[in-house]
Formats: C-alpha cells, sequence, structure tokens
C-alpha cells in the first residue's frame, strides 16, 4: 500500500477517474459523494480489480454537520490521509446575471466554495498531526478567464484559486503542499448537470474538437502527487489543445 487518497465527488468524472487511477497505482481509497448506489459500485469494482481498500463515505459537501462528522467518524489508518483531492463541484445554467437564477447560485457557491472549506478543514489537522499531505484542488479555467453568462461559476473557480493560494501559505510551516489543477473543456458529466439533463445541449459544447477526459485530468493529479517531497506544482492550467483558454476554443 503507497498511501491513502481521499476524493470528494467521486461517483462521476474526474473523481472517479482519479480514485481508479490511484487504487490501480495501489493506494488505499476514501471515496464520497451524494449517490450511495454509485459509491458502492464504484467501491466493488476497485477493490474487485485492484485488490485495494476502499472506504465509502456518502454524504454531501455543502452539509458542514455532514462533513464534520464524516471525517471526525475515520478511525484506524483511515485517519492516514496522504493526499485529498477536493472535486466536487459543478456548474448550473449558463444566463446574463440578470437572469440568474438565485438556487443555482447558492448551490454553486456552497458547493464549489464552502463545500471545499469545510472537507479541507476537517481533513487539515489530520495532515498537520503527521507533518505531511497533499492538497489538490480542482479548480477550472473559468478560474482564469471570466466568459459570457459564467459569472457565478467562474467567480466560484476564481474563490477557489485564491483559496488556494491562501491555503499554501497557511500550511507552509507543516510540510503540506497545495496544488491548484484547472481543467478546460472536459467530456464528462459537468455540461449535463450544468443544462439540467439535457442531453443535446451537453453534447453540442463538445462538437467539432476533442475535449479532455477525465482519465486525462487523474493522470495529471497523480503526476502532481508522486514528485519528490521537496517539489510542489502550485498552479496548473491543463486544456484540450483546441482550447487557449476558457473563452476561445477552435472547432471544426
Amino acid at each position: 500500500m503507497k498511501g491513502t487518497i481521499l476524493v470528494t465527488g467521486a461517483t462521476s468524472g474526474f473523481g472517479e477517474a482519479c480514485a481508479e487511477k490511484f487504487a490501480r497505482e495501489g493506494y488505499h481509497v476514501i471515496i464520497t459523494g451524494r449517490r450511495q448506489e454509485r459509491l458502492e459500485t464504484l467501491k466493488a469494482r476497485l477493490e474487485k480489480d485492484f485488490g485495494v481498500q476502499v472506504l465509502t463515505l456518502q454524504f454531501d459537501v455543502r452539509d458542514k454537520a455532514a462533513t464534520e462528522q464524516a471525517i471526525a467518524a475515520l478511525a484506524g489508518d483511515w485517519k492516514n490521509i496522504d493526499i485529498l483531492v477536493n472535486n466536487a463541484g459543478l456548474a448550473l445554467a449558463l444566463t446574463p446575471v440578470d437572469e440568474g437564477n438565485t438556487d443555482d447560485w447558492d448551490t454553486m457557491l456552497d458547493t464549489n466554495v464552502k463545500g471545499l472549506l469545510y472537507v479541507s478543514k476537517a481533513v487539515i489537522p489530520l495532515m498537520k498531526a503527521r507533518g505531511k499531505g497533499h492538497i489538490i484542488n480542482i479548480g477550472s479555467t473559468a478560474a482564469k478567464t471570466v466568459y459570457a453568462k459564467g459569472n457565478v461559476y467562474c467567480a466560484s473557480k476564481s474563490a477557489v484559486d485564491a483559496l488556494t493560494q491562501g491555503m499554501r501559505i497557511d500550511l507552509l510551516p507543516y510540510g503540506i503542499k497545495v496544488t491548484a489543477i484547472h481543467p478546460g473543456a472536459a467530456e464528462t458529466e459537468f455540461s449535463l448537470v450544468r443544462f439540467k439533463g439535457d442531453q443535446r445541449k451537453a453534447d453540442d459544447v463538445y462538437k467539432g474538437f476533442e475535449p479532455l477526459k477525465g482519465e486525462d485530468i487523474a493522470d495529471i493529479v497523480f503526476y502532481c502527487s508522486t514528485l519528490p517531497k521537496h517539489v510542489c506544482i502550485n498552479d496548473l492550467v491543463v486544456t484540450p489543445t483546441a482550447q487557449a483558454n476558457a473563452y476561445y476554443i477552435h472547432k471544426q
């Protein structure tokens, strides 16, 4: 066993790909998410395919009490979290700011920003006690380039960018690495969630170019987390070759 990783939002997309990548490499995995059935299916597959131990924690990162209770209940070696991947996040709708749905705003900010904070606050003491650890926050190119009708989502990912920088400063004395990885266009459930189940709209986002896949980001997360102890990648932006930033994508 090479270590233990905790991945939030592990029931699809980047989170599921990260869980599989690290399990394949011999890590024990803590997977969290809202959908218990998906967590159990993933646990069974990873344990069967890779012979590692997998712990499921079913909770919504927006729920502060549930988050605190889930992490506080970790026992034995499960407390020895080497890597935390704050992946849980989402975008909802694509509208001008004056036409935005305030419930969507709350969901994005509560998940992308406050959820990341709740999980980090619960896990960091476990890392500080051991004098080591690595926190990897999944941001977005939307943190770097604001695009039309992306207002609140872009703001939430900009907050992730700022929080990553602040966490890195605060945790510097404890030997804890902090990395932000900012993916561009990736074909996961992201657009399907953004467009609230409209498969046609979701598919149209990725037509005319080859987007990133969950496995691409998982490989990068693994690379960043397995560098020598004295090396930390602070900030990494990754896009498909056809994408220059959050706004410019060349489609055939």
